[in-house]
């Protein structure tokens, strides 16, 4: 693990609700099958709420009052270990949706990494609109399982892998996030907006683990980096490959 974030004070929350603009959040409508008159019922409670860099969105076992769409940015969800050592759960991109639970509170903690814009919407007018809309319902259900699984697959990453096959898993991941189609084309630029620090807190390594193995896969031709923001995947079946222990 990278960083100790037990004594380093989080820049401030979300501005009060009653500060969001009276503004709708018609991007809901690029990530919800939805028919017009959900749509509109959703886009009522909605509100977008502009973001700065490096700012607070939530913490782990806080009351869940929100549930977010991340439309552009970047977010990491994290918890904090009883020693102090951060361990990053997930990288949010657009599209996705953060603060769902089950028992009322956060399971974790939300930070953007670039400046960003989500949609807020409460949850208690949230779960009251689901009796109403089950097209809205299997939606959100289908986001929620999609972030069990990939929960599960990192579970499998952190546990069974070696340092080579995490990071190749991780930029394939990555790669596959960022391809309108699901599919990587050759090549590939990747943005990497989260520092090699996240990357190690994320994967269960040092920042110099992370540094050497990103170095070793651009010799073996697989990807290349041009810059500390972005990697380019040159060959996505080789990296597959390294991911698979090849």
């Amino acid at each position: 693990m990278h960083q100790d974030l037990a004594s380093t004070a989080l820049a401030p929350c979300l501005p009060r609700k009653q500060q969001a603009p009276a503004a709708t959040c018609p991007e809901l409508a690029n990530y919800l099958p939805l028919g017009d008159n959900e749509l509109t019922r959703l886009m009522a409670i909605a509100r977008p709420v502009p973001v700065a860099a490096h700012r607070r969105l939530f913490l782990d076992g806080e009351p869940a009052d929100d549930t977010f769409l991340l439309s552009s940015g970047a977010v990491r969800t994290f918890r904090l270990l009883p020693d102090g050592r951060r361990l990053i759960t997930a990288f949010m991109f657009e599209g996705d949706f953060l603060g769902f639970t089950v028992d009322g509170r956060y399971e974790f903690a939300a930070e953007t990494i670039t400046p960003a814009r989500l949609c807020r919407i409460p949850r208690r007018r949230l779960d009251a609109l689901l009796d109403d809309c089950p097209r809205l319902r299997n939606a959100l259900l289908h986001f929620a399982t999609e972030e069990l699984r990939l929960a599960q697959d990192h579970m499998v990453l952190l546990g069974r892998k070696s340092a080579t096959e995490k990071l190749a898993s991780f930029l394939l991941h990555l790669a596959r996030r960022h391809a309108r189609d699901g599919r990587t084309t050759e090549p590939m630029q990747v943005p990497l907006p989260m520092t090699r620090g996240d990357v190690a807190d994320h994967l269960g390594l040092t920042t110099e683990t992370v540094s050497r193995t990103l170095t070793q896969l651009r010799a073996t031709g697989a990807i290349d980096i041009p810059s500390l923001r972005s990697v380019t995947v040159l060959h996505p079946g080789a990296l597959a490959a390294l991911a698979d222990g090849g």
